[in-house]
C-alpha cells in the first residue's frame, strides 16, 4: 500500500490534524492480526453493530471500553482448571488473549454489549446533538415599513 503525504494539506487546513493522523494510522498494516474474526453491520440509519467471534470466552474474560473516539475490546482467558485425570490431546479452539481497537466517528456511542452463542455483539448509535443537525430557516417577507426604516438608517 502506498503512503500518502498529507503535508501539503497541513498548509491550507486548520484543525484537521487528528483526521490526518487517523488516516496515517489506518494505512499502516495491522501486523496481520486476524483473531478474533468480526463483522461490522449497519442496522439502521444511525445504528451499527460489531459482532465478534469469541468462542470459549465468558463475560468475565472480556472487557469492552469506550474512551473518547476509541473502542477497545480485550479478551483474556482465565486459566482453566483441568479436570483431574484428563489430558488435552489437541487444542483446536483458540483461547489466546486478544485486543481489538476500533476508531469511532464523532457522536458515535456504545449502546450496549451482549454475549450470545459465542458471539460478542456491541451495539453502537450515532447521536448527533440538536445544535449540530441541519435546521430550516423560515424566510419572512419584509414589509414596506421595515424597508423604509432600513433606507432611512443608511441615508443618515
Amino acid at each position: 500500500m502506498r503512503h500518502v503525504d498529507f503535508s501539503p494539506l497541513y498548509r491550507s487546513t486548520v484543525g484537521f490534524d487528528r483526521l490526518f493522523t487517523m488516516l496515517d494510522s489506518l494505512a499502516q498494516p495491522d501486523n496481520g492480526q486476524t483473531y478474533p474474526p468480526y463483522n461490522i453491520e449497519r442496522t439502521g440509519d444511525d445504528a451499527y453493530r460489531i459482532s465478534m467471534a469469541v468462542a470459549g470466552f465468558s463475560e468475565n474474560d472480556i472487557s469492552v471500553e469506550a474512551h473518547r473516539n476509541l473502542l477497545t475490546i480485550k479478551g483474556e482467558k482465565s486459566e482453566e482448571q483441568e479436570n483431574e485425570g484428563t489430558e488435552l490431546l489437541y487444542r483446536g479452539i483458540a483461547g489466546r488473549s486478544f485486543e481489538r481497537r476500533f476508531q469511532l466517528a464523532d457522536h458515535v456511542e456504545v449502546k450496549g454489549a451482549a454475549l450470545k452463542d459465542g458471539l460478542l455483539h456491541i451495539d453502537l448509535v450515532r447521536n448527533v446533538p440538536e445544535e449540530m443537525k441541519p435546521r430550516q430557516i423560515p424566510i419572512s417577507r419584509a414589509s414596506k415599513d421595515k424597508a423604509k426604516q432600513i433606507e432611512g438608517q443608511t441615508a443618515a
